[in-house]
């Protein structure tokens, strides 16, 4: 790091409409209603006409007064604080973001956190990483669309794919680091990323540092100025820039990463997918996000011809629309690999149109089918073409162009069974929806944290198995095990059922001591969103420290009858989620019967 700046933060912060209605705890109609009903509802001071902006005290003020006004959070002032610098916002976040590094590394600068009240009210009893992580998820849910965030389920979604077990991943167009999060989330070890917007690049470079991530974020033009030009890795995942013919073809003509061939400057992105593939390891995986045309185009056949004979390309799959930006047309992911020596060429690629919504999960089991060489054959989904076939005239890659009709007879033989299992679900959950009493005056008892409750041997904490590649004495599981997630999108436990299987990576095993502690009871209070909150420890990466959760005090007699309650409500869970996916596929049989002419009306 080679420079420290200062945040510019203004006196007077400035909230908009949904903001002011994020503070009363109201939707955003009402704040409408508020503005035109109310004469001394405070007036904009900036903003836009159809975007106005109004004094965050001026509107505390009004709110307080009105008896509107919920006790407003530290993290609500502290975002209306920091955005109160408009368009500076991403800037100003990374500022914050090197005083807070400052802050947790001990150094004197970082003491200039302490001149801005709301951070520094903030940081109050929290480490430097969660306080970022904080702001980053404001600054995600009202900014996502100004810096084009990759959303977090299609980040998942392409790191899944790409696979990278606990390796090293590069995103080499990574933004403010959305897919280096996911990667971490799933478990890789190492994460590398350059990026052309040097304020994006910095905000990802806060987040490596603060949450003691392993890697390297570096400012730059990937494809003119190759910041890692000997890196090779396990996965390379990005959300390439579309139609940029400002590229580079002229200065890069001979450029030794063209080894399917030269793109033409209407190209651009067939140069980022051979970037992508010259940065991994013999093997390695490759997956990015594409307009659609790339697949078609006339100007890219040639190497897109090459990509399939030599086996780079092994699957193309079209998304649902609006899965990320531009939201007006469905986009395509690209999955490629490096080959490996002499290896012989994959004799398909697999071709996927889940462009009617077929969930992500759906999307990655099909492909772990195809890559196990098992037959993939869905009508109107998914489909292994032989490449020979994919080998005309046009080469044109688009997965719907190359899925034959879904059969309209097997939607009506499927009918009856869905119908039925639909109905058996329905069922199941009348049966196992919670029935409780509402407490007339409850009471918290006092709590005790997961780390004590190991000190007094009320439970053992093992794990987590790390990935490696070395040998590990493996942890064989015990029924009655709480089973925690040390890296995820939420805090979760499961309590194991049977023996049998061993401890995973990046999980914790909590082993209770069953005359102190209800397993179940412990793992319904660690999953609470308070100990979600209490529990997170790093900035982005969705970590968590199982130990700081915290668990009430009661007698075992209390803990074994609330425990009771828990292991209910995660039947209950089960069966909603059962009944979901079976909901989507009965919708799905039911629309294509009727449109096919297989299903009508009943009489």
């Amino acid at each position: 790091m080679t420079s420290v700046y200062t945040p510019y933060v203004p006196d007077n912060a400035k909230v908009t409409a949904t903001e002011i209605a994020r503070l009363a705890g109201v939707g955003r109609a009402a704040v409408s209603n508020w503005r035109k009903r109310h004469t001394d509802f405070p007036e904009p001071v900036g903003g836009t006409a159809s975007s106005p902006e109004f004094d965050l005290t001026q509107v505390e003020e009004w709110l307080r007064d009105q008896g509107k006004l919920p006790e407003v959070s530290v993290e609500d002032r502290a975002w209306a604080r920091l955005a109160a610098t408009g368009s500076d916002i991403a800037a100003n976040l990374g500022a914050v973001g090197e005083l807070l590094l400052a802050h947790q590394r001990g150094e004197k600068h970082g003491n200039q956190l302490l001149v801005l009240p709301e951070i520094a009210d903030l940081l109050h009893g929290r480490r430097a990483e969660v306080v970022f992580e904080e702001l980053w998820r404001r600054f995600a849910q009202t900014q996502a669309w100004r810096v084009g965030l990759t959303p977090e389920a299609l980040s998942d979604l392409m790191v899944g794919l790409a696979d990278p077990k606990g390796g090293t991943l590069f995103d080499p167009a990574c933004g403010a680091g959305s897919i280096l999060r996911a990667a971490v989330r799933s478990g890789s070890t190492v994460v590398h990323g350059q990026e052309i917007d040097a304020g994006l690049a910095h905000l990802a470079e806060m987040w490596v540092g603060l949450g003691g991530v392993r890697g390297e974020v570096r400012a730059g033009d990937s494809l003119r100025a190759d910041s890692f030009p000997e890196l090779r890795v396990d996965a390379v995942v990005s959300n390439l820039p579309f139609g940029d013919t400002n590229w580079g073809h002229d200065e890069l003509g001979y450029d030794p990463r063209w080894e399917y061939g030269a793109p033409p400057r209407t190209e651009p992105e067939l140069a980022w997918v051979q970037h992508a593939l010259a940065h991994l390891r013999p093997g390695g995986s490759a997956v990015v996000l594409m307009p659609p045309s790339a697949a078609s185009r006339r100007a890219g056949r040639r190497i897109r011809s090459e990509l399939l004979r030599r086996g780079a390309l092994r699957a193309v799959i079209s998304l649902p629309a609006k899965a990320a930006a531009p939201h007006s047309i469905p986009l395509h992911l690209w999955v490629l690999r490096r080959p490996e020596g002499q290896a012989p060429a994959a004799a398909a690629a697999l071709l996927v149109d889940a462009g009617d919504g077929e969930a992500y999960e759906r999307i990655v089991a099909t492909y772990r089918a195809f890559e196990r060489a098992e037959p993939v054959d869905e009508p109107g989904f998914a489909r292994a073409v032989p490449v020979i076939e994919l080998l005309d005239q046009d080469v044109d890659l688009t997965p719907a162009r190359r899925q034959p009709a879904a059969s309209a007879v097997a939607d009506a033989a499927d009918f009856a069974g869905a119908r039925a299992s639909m109905l058996t679900l329905l069922a199941r959950a009348a049966e196992v929806v919670p029935d409780l009493a509402v407490a007339d005056d409850p009471v918290a008892p006092p709590t005790v944290s997961v780390s004590d409750l190991a000190k007094s041997g009320a439970l053992r904490i093992l794990g987590p198995v790390r990935p490696t590649g070395g040998e590990a004495t493996p942890i064989a599981l015990e029924p009655g095990d709480v089973l925690v997630p040390t890296v995820a999108r939420h805090l979760t436990a499961r309590v194991v059922g049977e023996a049998g299987g061993e401890l995973g990576v990046n999980l914790l095993l909590l082993r209770t001591d069953p005359d102190a502690l209800d397993p179940w009871f412990l793992a319904g209070q660690i999953g609470s969103v308070a100990n979600e909150r209490q529990a997170a420890s790093a900035s982005g990466a969705y970590r968590f420290d199982v130990r700081r959760a915290q668990i009430p005090r009661r007698p075992l007699d209390q803990q074994q009858r609330l425990g009771e309650a828990f292991r209910r409500l995660a039947v209950f869970e089960e069966v909603v989620r059962q009944t979901t996916t079976a909901g989507t596929d009965l919708v799905r049989t039911v629309r294509e019967g009727l449109a096919g002419g297989a299903l009508h009306p009943a009489p």
